[in-house]
């Protein structure tokens, strides 16, 4: 299955699994349902919960 992107509804961030976000200890290749639940937008904040599949 190839990976998905993601994107913060509130300031357009991208979540990447390919990538993952090393500067929060999520590696590259995390799915997005394997994110942690407390995990948050590095660039605004906004929750996990703000994310939507990227098209």
């Amino acid at each position: 299955m190839p990976f998905a992107k993601w994107h913060c509804v509130t300031c357009g961030h991208i979540y990447d699994e390919a990538l993952g976000d090393p500067d929060t200890g999520v590696a590259p290749g995390t799915r997005w349902a394997d994110v942690p639940a407390d995990w948050y937008c590095p660039d605004c904040g906004a929750t996990k919960e703000d994310y939507d599949l990227y098209r």
